[in-house]
């Protein structure tokens, strides 16, 4: 009976480990599960898988093309009869038979658009990277924006427990005699007051949880239970200051991919050399002559196969100018698209350079910002001596209290800022936090 008693202690023990592991939530945990939930990058991965089937290899492009054809006909009156080539009035069944081959052994357009096929594969991989990076942000700032509410609930809800000691301390003080009731209304309205601001920070908390799992497409999570964790990794430092924002790789590979239209379009003005090779047969019955002496079906047709074998040069003399102005309008096409990197980078270097410079302040300020701590604690500390002996009122000692509380967050909050700013450098730099 003891042991089954340790056994089901243990049992629950363990229970309510994994039951508290499965409602903490880290920010790597939310990246990954709104990542796998979200619609449009699941869209987009199967476009890339699309475009991967879609994809022709230079030999697949120069495999030959087979065709083979068949056809019965019937002509009625006068026609051509095919063994003597002459005129004949008489209807005449024929049936014909082609298979033709035929393959281009040097294709310029061939080479262009296999490249352009590799390339429109890591197009679309860059596409999908530059989706996620953007939703990752999302979730970096709606992830940060719950944390900030969390960690202030958190330090309220012990002011309010302390309001709560302290108007019970003074009540009894009042019901003895040795405080004045106007204390007691002061210290009332004090904790009416942290009970209502309690209460609306516990709503907003709710609804940016809800907002967060919302946005990871994570409905069936019941975010009542759900706590998130500060992230811990350390900010990254890195002398490298080469970007790898997703959004420039897209605009490389889009100048990339304008080159090589370019060359498609040149490929145009080259010869093209095509092998071919045909073979026909056919068979032919007069339908008047009834004790015809025709050959049968399948000797009519060995008789009358014919093969056909050669190569053909394709040489571009003159298109009217029409695929020089291509040309031309492929190479706008080009310089519109470098542009386009520049102004990515400028973009992404503008975002950097802001944050950085967010970075700095919150940091310049983080030093004020304890030192205004410590004073708030001190001064509270003496405060609430002083209440306690009865040397300040009540109203004094809720705001020196509330004015401990805003320090209290504004240095929580500065250090969560430092950190949010320092994922979302990375997130901008090279998407990864």
């Amino acid at each position: 009976m003891n042991k089954n008693a340790i056994f089901t202690v243990v049992f629950f023990l363990i229970f309510a480990l994994v039951s508290a592991q499965e409602n903490s939530w880290t920010l790597t945990k939310c990246m990954e599960t709104a990542l796998q939930n979200n619609i449009e990058i699941k869209i987009r991965q199967l476009e890339i898988k699309k475009t991967e089937k879609a994809q022709n290899s230079v030999l697949n492009r120069m495999l030959p093309s087979i065709n083979l054809y068949g056809e019965q006909g019937y002509n009625f009156g006068s026609t051509i009869d095919p063994s003597t080539n002459g005129r004949v009035s008489s209807n005449i069944q024929n049936n014909n038979f082609y298979l033709n081959a035929r393959t281009n052994l040097i294709d310029f357009s061939a080479f262009a658009n296999a490249q352009k096929d590799k390339l429109n594969i890591a197009l679309a991989k860059a596409d999908v990277e530059v989706i996620e990076n953007e939703y990752k942000l999302q979730i970096l700032e709606s992830y940060y924006q719950v944390l900030y509410i969390q960690e202030l609930l958190k330090i309220q809800k012990e002011q309010l427990k302390q309001a709560s000691f302290n108007l019970d301390r003074i009540t009894k003080e009042v019901a003895i005699g040795s405080k004045p009731q106007s204390d007691l209304y002061d210290m009332q309205l004090s904790f009416s007051t942290e009970e209502i601001r309690n209460q609306e920070t516990e709503q907003l908390y709710a609804i940016k949880k809800t907002e967060l799992f919302q946005l990871m497409n994570s409905m069936d999570v019941k975010t009542d239970e759900v706590v998130l964790e500060p992230y811990f990794k350390g900010a990254t430092k890195n002398s490298d200051y080469a970007l790898f924002n997703p959004k420039i790789k897209l605009a490389e590979l889009n100048y990339q991919n304008s080159l090589k239209s370019i060359r498609l379009e040149r490929a145009s003005n080259y010869p093209v050399l095509s092998a071919y090779y045909g073979y026909s047969t056919f068979y032919y019955k007069n339908l008047k002559q009834v004790n015809t002496n025709a050959d049968s079906f399948f000797h009519q047709l060995e008789d009358n196969k014919n093969q056909q074998v050669g190569m053909q040069l394709s040489i571009p003399v003159f298109n009217g100018f029409r695929n020089n102005k291509k040309i031309s309008a492929s190479k706008i096409v080009g310089e519109k698209a470098k542009l386009l990197i520049e102004k990515e980078k400028q973009q992404v270097e503008k975002q950097v350079v802001l944050e950085e410079q967010n970075k700095r302040n919150y940091s310049q300020l983080q030093y004020k910002l304890i030192e205004k701590q410590k004073f708030a604690r001190a001064s509270f500390a003496t405060t609430q001596s002083k209440f306690t002996s009865g040397k300040v009122e009540a109203i004094v000692y809720s705001s020196v209290k509330n004015q401990s509380l805003a320090a209290d967050f504004e240095v929580l909050k500065n250090n969560l800022q430092l950190q949010y700013i320092d994922l979302k450098i990375n997130l901008l730099r090279r998407n990864q936090l």
